[in-house]
């Protein structure tokens, strides 16, 4: 079964977050449609907005901690932090199936593989 993929627009997150349109959906949603048809949620949908609202909240501690002393390499240390754990719960996801994986993730398998090697995750 092939799942495709799905492409958040800034049109799908207001209308599953705020306003009439969502509470438009939601009677919907009572009158029988499932939830992900009610809201326009997908798990692309969730996926996006609670990673992307966890990245911006932990990065604003991590400033905040930084109580005014320089910082510098942050992009590097939020790729590192991020991409192994992303790397590791995809191949679970993939019974470590690393072609599929890297179809996925959207890589070359060559580049997952350096990606695993780079993490000590092979």
């Amino acid at each position: 079964m092939n799942k495709g993929v799905y492409r958040m627009t800034k049109r799908d997150f207001a209308v599953t977050h705020s306003g009439p349109a969502a509470s438009k959906e939601k009677n919907q949603s009572d009158s029988g449609a499932s939830g992900q048809e009610a809201y326009g949620v997908s798990p692309g949908n969730l996926v996006k907005d609670t990673l992307s609202a966890s990245v911006e909240a932990t990065l604003s501690r991590y400033f905040e901690m930084l109580n005014g002393f320089e910082s510098s390499g942050v992009y590097e240390m939020v790729m590192n932090e991020v991409e192994e754990p992303l790397l590791r719960v995809v191949l679970d996801y993939c019974d470590n199936n690393q072609s599929r994986a890297a179809e996925v993730l959207g890589l070359n398998r060559g580049t997952l593989r350096k990606k695993l090697k780079f993490h000590n995750l092979l």
